[in-house]
């Protein structure tokens, strides 16, 4: 695993590397920019770049118009704002009538650490997912971010990007051939026991839970579901067939993110053991990120004790 690199960071750099090749990319911010990283995007190209204040929804009622003649607007603030205060705006506004908006949550999650509970957004996926027409996506790291924005930034519709504020290592670039696709799982470590399905930061830590396990004599297959949304059925298909029972892990509530989207489809098509791992349906707290991860269970030995308990259900 190389060097450490928050994820908002990564977008950061990606939209400024990307705005010569698209000139009609502009950027909003609600007056967050040096905590999205929009920050370098404003001062490369000030006359493309709209501070909208602390006015979340206006932004995205600004964004969807932008679109609307021609623009390809990337809307930024955090998560909790994005997702939750602007909900209606990005609901009926943006993506109603399916406009080329691409919606940012920085701050997602529980490693958002000393800002507590009431930044910690935990319900983001669910939120957006449960909006038609509207594609979900968390990279896990740096180079899966840059490759996503510009996946992005070439896709024609409505999306939610999350970014992260911790630093994280990055797993994905020294992978032979890896390449970001949208609605597309990466298959980061084949295994035969049990498939490991994460998405985000704690796709490092289903890694990690996967170097545990073989200790255990687990052969854990990973997936990187950097798109909650739409899901890769095939893959998770593929996966409860070859090995018979799967875990989720994601920085999120376990209620309506990455676990509800792999339980609601295989219910429906292929019934095996799905264990979800998350924030237990519970409010964040303040502290420091890694301490704040650890005492909500959100690590790779929690992980291990989940695959365990999807284990004891296999037949």
């Amino acid at each position: 695993m190389a060097d450490k690199i928050a994820t908002r960071a990564a977008y950061g750099d990606a939209i400024v590397e990307l705005a010569a090749a698209h000139p009609e990319l502009v950027v909003l911010d609600a007056d967050l920019s040096s905590a999205t990283m929009t920050k370098k995007f404003s001062q490369t190209y000030p006359a493309r770049f709209l501070n909208m204040g602390i006015a979340e929804a206006n932004m995205m009622g600004v964004a969807a118009g932008l679109a609307t003649c021609g623009k390809k607007p990337f809307a930024s603030t955090f998560a909790m704002f994005a997702a939750g205060r602007a909900f209606e705006q990005v609901r009926n506004s943006i993506a109603y009538p399916h406009l080329n908006v691409k919606v940012v949550g920085s701050h997602g999650g529980l490693s958002v650490g000393e800002d507590g509970a009431t930044h910690q957004c935990c319900e983001d996926f669910a939120t957006m997912r449960s909006i038609p027409g509207m594609v979900v996506c968390c990279p896990c790291d740096a180079n899966e971010m840059r490759q996503a924005v510009q996946a992005l930034v070439e896709y024609d519709g409505p999306a939610y990007l999350r970014l992260g504020r911790a630093a994280v290592e990055d797993v994905t670039s020294s992978l032979p051939g890896y390449a970001f696709k949208l609605g597309e799982g990466a298959v980061l470590r084949d295994g035969g026991d049990v498939t490991i399905v994460a998405v985000g930061g704690m796709v490092q830590e289903a890694l990690k839970a996967a170097d545990l396990l073989k200790g255990e004599g687990v052969d854990a297959r990973v997936i990187d579901m950097h798109t909650v949304k739409p899901l890769d059925e095939a893959l998770v298909l593929k996966a409860a067939k070859e090995t018979g029972a799967i875990v989720t892990t994601e920085e999120h509530n376990i209620i309506g993110g990455l676990g509800s989207a792999v339980a609601d489809y295989l219910a429906g098509v292929y019934p095996v053991p799905v264990v979800r791992h998350g924030v237990n349906d519970e409010f964040g707290r303040s502290g420091k990120a890694a301490e704040v991860l650890e005492a909500y269970g959100l690590t790779a030995v929690g992980i291990v004790e989940k695959v365990r308990a999807a284990l004891a259900l296999k037949r």
